[in-house]
């Protein structure tokens, strides 16, 4: 869904009709989420997006690592890495899942989708007696509930063997899953604003209101950071593989396997390698060359930048800038 392309669809009318297609042409949906998409067709574009944002997202959380959430352009979209149940594969299905339910949450609110609206959550205890709530909130509840439908069935669906790899693997995707929607939920706040004359605020309107993507993508990177080694019992159950270990929370993220090593080019475990990316030279974290090159050594190169500098607006209507140039230099792995 992340790699679709609804917009070239748009100029078709008759596209999310009873009688379209559209659910047939979507590729990489399993049976149980084909009949989903038949019931919800105007979802697929909102899905799509929500897809494409948690894709962004683990980019951009990842970008300064040796495994920087390569996209592969197949159904798979991470390609083999989604094959190890590692804490990487764990992340991927917590922000995708995250990406839904707040695009979702969002399109409610905006109006475009058939089976949903405005937020009609509970007035929180704590608000002021005197302030409005009933402003037209991102609504949470219903992104919930739809992206715990349509991304779970996936797992849900298929027969397993009890206490088998294939039912850990299972049970850790629905886990993981699940901490995404639910780090939605948690940075969602209550929004207030002012009505009245001249600032007077006379009247305090509140609703709910979602937090931005990357507050929720820096809120799943932490439970990444602390995700939690687990694995299946015989009776089905995930159990935490050191007894010493904090039982893990709904919102914590879950593993199975270690991670690949990504220092090396391992096209068969997804593994891309580090050789060329640019690293930071004085860094001692992730990005820096030492962690990033494996102890490779990297080399340095010279690069000249030309840009733009000194602009100047002359009335009226044209600005006139001057051209600096500058040497920096770049280090990329060996």
């Amino acid at each position: 869904m992340g790699l679709l392309e609804f917009e070239k669809w748009s100029n078709q009318p008759d596209l999310f009709s009873d009688k379209s297609r559209v659910c047939a042409r979507l590729r990489g949906l399993t049976p149980g989420q084909r009949r989903v998409c038949r019931r919800h067709k105007d979802h697929m574009p909102v899905v799509s997006a929500g897809v494409k944002q948690g894709i962004s997202e683990c980019q951009y959380q990842f970008q300064g690592r040796r495994w920087n959430c390569t996209v592969t352009g197949d159904e798979t979209v991470f390609g083999p890495l989604t094959l190890i149940a590692s804490r990487e594969t764990a992340f991927t299905h917590a922000i995708t899942s995250a990406g839904v339910s707040l695009s979702v949450s969002r399109a409610c609110r905006d109006g475009r989708l058939s089976s949903c609206s405005c937020s009609h959550a509970a007035r929180p205890r704590n608000l002021h007696s005197d302030w409005v709530w009933g402003g037209c909130g991102d609504n949470l509840e219903y992104g919930y509930k739809f992206t715990e439908v349509f991304v779970d069935v996936r797992e849900r669906e298929r027969k397993v063997k009890r206490g088998s790899r294939e039912q850990g693997r299972q049970l850790m995707n629905r886990h993981n899953n699940e901490a995404g929607r639910r780090a939605v939920i948690a940075k969602s706040r209550v929004t207030c604003k002012c009505h009245g004359v001249s600032g007077s605020c006379s009247l305090i309107t509140c609703w709910q209101q979602l937090a931005t993507f990357r507050e929720i993508g820096d809120y799943i990177k932490d439970k990444y950071e602390g995700a939690t080694e687990v694995k299946v019992s015989r009776r089905g159950k995930l159990r935490l593989t050191n007894p010493h270990y904090t039982l893990p929370t709904a919102q914590d993220l879950v593993y199975l396997e270690e991670s690949p090593n990504y220092c090396v080019r391992n096209e068969s475990l997804g593994s891309q390698g580090t050789t060329g990316r640019e690293c930071n030279r004085t860094s001692s974290g992730m990005d820096g060359c030492a962690l990033m090159c494996c102890g490779r050594g990297y080399n340095t190169r010279r690069v000249v930048i030309k840009e733009r500098c000194g602009c100047k607006f002359h009335w009226c209507c044209r600005v006139e800038c001057n051209t600096c140039v500058r040497t920096t230099e770049q280090y990329t792995c060996k």
